[in-house]
């Protein structure tokens, strides 16, 4: 009995050895069957929008369920990307698609960024100026054009317009075009607010922690891109900060004539903001294209797309009435660089199928809201949300002048930090405003000393 059982369990530890060997065997096509999977590939992405986590992880799952190849999406939390990318790049399976925010990212990231001048997704860049390249390779592609300005609803304006008693001879928002005429209005507004039906002309300026870039990043692109100009040039290692009192004008005006008070601004956040907004609460907001979603799906929405509308932010520079909205990108598709062939290839024709197909380019289109670079995309392809249409109509009028994404060129997200506490500081009346400028201009010449 006891030979019978030790002869049994000898003959189950050949048929699992055999099992085991099995599974190594090589298959068909010259791989073995444990490693097909690897061999065909997988894609992680690591998001940058919050605003857009659900449509990615929803055409991540239509993607695998049309192509077998497994997708993942995570999404960094608002104001932590590099953080987040910090830590997953370091693990086992790190993301083989992630993004930079320009030149000053690549520096950042140029050893995980995959040479891309050899794919479709660099053939298909309408403006192949727009890549992000280094010597003679391509490593980051844009992957949409974007517009911010002033958002208003026109429904509230024009009814301030109809006033008999409105302070302003103009009886549109279409004649706003400087920073004077801005601010007569938006007093005048505040003044009437009750009138309106507003609580406040401007939303939340939202200070909430990530939730600054608002102004750290976006408001302080406009001076900066006329210090640029000044200089001609697109980058400096020490700023004058020369437009630092029109930035206040623009700033003290959002402050002033908000739903919030100055001093309540630091637990605010870009979702609270568009909400008011999308509630009918305020009529100005100062946001991208990209918030038409955070309007339309807000619960309760009384704002109907025909008068959401853009204006550009005006500050009192000389060229007021020349000025458009601010249009670019910091956003650049970058496809990992240390990880497998296998991974890289399924990582491209991902982005393929994206920006080819039918079904990946209405995606981007209609569910991500995309105004899109690639040559692939017609006329009719393009976005229909009404930020938008107001993009592409400012990018069609010669009489304006677009202001370029500049802020690329921010020396590193502690700068930017750095600045957003100040402001808030300033927000708060904790701070004089030569001291977030004096601030502001030693942090930058500090990071910039320091990526040398």
């Amino acid at each position: 009995m006891k030979m019978k059982r030790t002869a049994a369990l000898v003959l189950t530890g050949l048929i699992v050895i055999g099992l085991l060997a099995g599974c190594s065997s090589k298959n068909g096509n010259g791989g073995t069957s444990e490693n097909s999977s690897k061999e065909t590939g997988s894609v992680y992405y690591l998001n940058f929008k919050p605003e857009v986590a659900e449509v990615w992880e929803e055409i991540a799952a239509e993607y695998t369920e049309l192509t077998g190849v497994k997708v993942k999406v995570v999404t960094a939390a608002s104001g932590g990307y590099e953080s987040t990318l910090k830590s997953e790049i370091a693990k086992k399976n790190p993301p083989t698609l992630f993004q930079i925010n320009g030149p000053i990212g690549y520096e950042s990231w140029k050893d995980y960024c995959l040479d891309l001048s050899d794919t479709n997704l660099y053939e298909n860049l309408s403006d192949k100026d727009l890549a992000i390249t280094g010597g003679d390779g391509v490593y980051g592609i844009p992957y949409v054009v974007e517009g911010y300005g002033i958002i208003y609803n026109d429904e509230i304006m024009q009814k301030y317009f109809a006033l008999d008693d409105k302070a302003v001879d103009i009886t549109s928002a279409e004649e706003i075009n400087d920073f004077d005429t801005l601010k007569a209005v938006v007093d005048d507004m505040t003044a009437k607010k009750d009138v309106l039906g507003i609580e406040g002309v401007f939303s939340s300026t939202s200070f909430s922690a990530g939730e600054d870039w608002r102004w750290q990043t976006h408001l302080a692109n406009v001076p900066i891109y006329y210090e640029y100009q000044d200089d001609g040039v697109t980058d400096k290692a020490q700023i004058a900060f020369t437009y630092s009192d029109n930035y206040k004008n623009i700033f003290d005006l959002y402050l002033n004539n908000s739903i919030t008070e100055p001093g309540l601004v630091g637990s605010k956040t870009v979702e609270d903001s568009m909400a008011e907004f999308a509630l009918g609460k305020t009529a100005m907001v100062q946001n991208g294209n990209w918030g038409w979603s955070q309007i339309s799906d807000v619960s309760g929405n009384v704002v109907e797309a025909e008068n959401v509308k853009f204006m550009p932010i005006y500050t009192g520079i000389d060229k007021d009435s020349e000025q458009g909205l601010c249009i670019g990108t910091e956003n650049y598709f970058c496809v990992n660089s240390q990880i497998s062939e296998a991974d890289q290839k399924a990582t491209l024709d991902f982005l393929d199928w994206l920006t080819t197909s039918d079904e990946g380019k209405a995606h981007m289109t209609n569910d991500l809201g995309f105004i899109s670079p690639f040559s692939t995309f017609t006329g009719e392809e393009q976005p229909d949300d009404p930020l938008a249409k107001e993009v592409v109509r400012y990018m069609n009028d010669d009489s304006k002048t677009t202001v370029t994404w500049n802020f690329t060129s921010f020396p590193s997200q502690t700068f930017k930090d750095n600045f957003g506490a100040s402001l808030l500081q300033y927000a708060q009346s904790n701070k004089e405003w030569d001291d977030v400028v004096s601030d502001m201009k030693d942090d930058w010449a500090a990071e910039k000393a320091a990526t040398e």
